[in-house]
């Protein structure tokens, strides 16, 4: 079976309209007179993505949240959006309609179709939605490949909670419920921050959305854009439930940026656009934190108390 890498790289020669960018960003663009669409599409599996004692309606949330994560990398606003639903128990399937309507309304992205199937019995249920969105119409679509030296590194929110959310949904983790209920929400309900990316557009050289966790998804940016990227440990922002849960010590923070789940923004930015960053996510209630720096060469360090820290074997989620 190919991985996930070996596929993107086989398809590549297929997916060769300049709307695909080569199949190395977390959308495709497609100019259309005088605007943008940007689309991108995700697929939920049973087992996979979520547990198959998840609510139903947090699974619909989250199929929903994910693919708005995409279009905030983008810069998009988001317009609408497809899904395909594998039908099952009238119950199950109208809590996760429930969901769904929650998670459109949330982020102002009407459904707009789609598709059903029945599974054969005892098949793990498996949800894909096709999102659009309007992109930018001030600056270029933001993307991956375009990292510069002497740029910050930024994330946005905090990092980690998703992955000890999923240990608390497994019941494999202790804790106060407060925090574990905090940590378990950022795990079946993410909060992409479309606003955030449109604002942070004009702005930035290079941007994703974490899926996969921070040092894959740094390392992605870094050999997209043949540049090398340093990440520094200790300011990788936690959250107060995780560090409660877990402490703070480097093998916590290693955890915390290899989960993955997080979906937050990734960026590189100018150091003359600090203010303006800075501003824009006050003004929307944001948090943001610098984390490193872009210089000439290639690949990632990671760096602890100021010096290089060997590379975890494993930097993030595989498919």
């Amino acid at each position: 079976m190919p991985s996930e890498f070996a596929l993107i790289h086989a398809l590549r020669a297929i997916a060769t309209d300049p709307a695909a960018r080569a199949l190395a960003d977390d959308a495709a663009v497609l100019a259309i007179g005088g605007e943008t669409l940007v689309l991108t599409l995700d697929t939920l599996v049973e087992g996979v993505h979520y547990l198959p004692a998840d609510p139903p309606a947090d699974v619909a949330w989250k199929l929903v949240a994910v693919n708005v994560s995409d279009l905030s990398a983008k810069g998009a606003v988001p317009l609408g959006c497809l899904y395909s639903h594998a039908l099952g128990e009238d119950e199950w399937d109208r809590a996760f309609l429930e969901g769904l309507d929650q998670a459109c309304r949330h982020f102002a992205m009407p459904l707009l179709g789609g598709d059903t199937v029945r599974m054969p019995e005892g098949a793990p249920r498996s949800f894909s939605l096709t999102a659009l969105g309007t992109g930018p119409k001030d600056c270029a679509v933001p993307c991956r490949t375009s990292a510069r030296p002497s740029d910050q590194v930024w994330v946005g929110g905090t990092i980690g909670d998703a992955g000890l959310g999923l240990a608390a949904a497994r019941d494999a983790l202790d804790g106060e419920p407060v925090h574990l209920a905090a940590l378990l929400a950022r795990y079946r309900r993410p909060m992409p921050q479309p606003r955030l990316g449109v604002s942070l557009a004009p702005l930035v050289h290079a941007m994703m959305d974490i899926s996969d966790g921070l040092l894959v998804d740094a390392a992605r940016i870094a050999a997209a854009s043949g540049v090398a990227i340093r990440i520094d440990a200790e300011a990788v922002p936690l959250s107060p439930a995780l560090r409660a849960v877990a402490g703070d010590a480097i093998e916590t923070r290693i955890a915390a940026m290899t989960a993955g789940d997080d979906y937050e923004l990734l960026f590189t930015a100018p150091p003359g656009n600090n203010a303006r960053i800075l501003a824009v996510a006050h003004a929307l209630g944001c948090s943001i934190t610098a984390i490193g720096e872009v210089s000439a060469g290639g690949g990632l360090t990671l760096l602890h108390q100021g010096k290089p820290l060997p590379l975890p074997g494993r930097l993030g989620y595989q498919h």
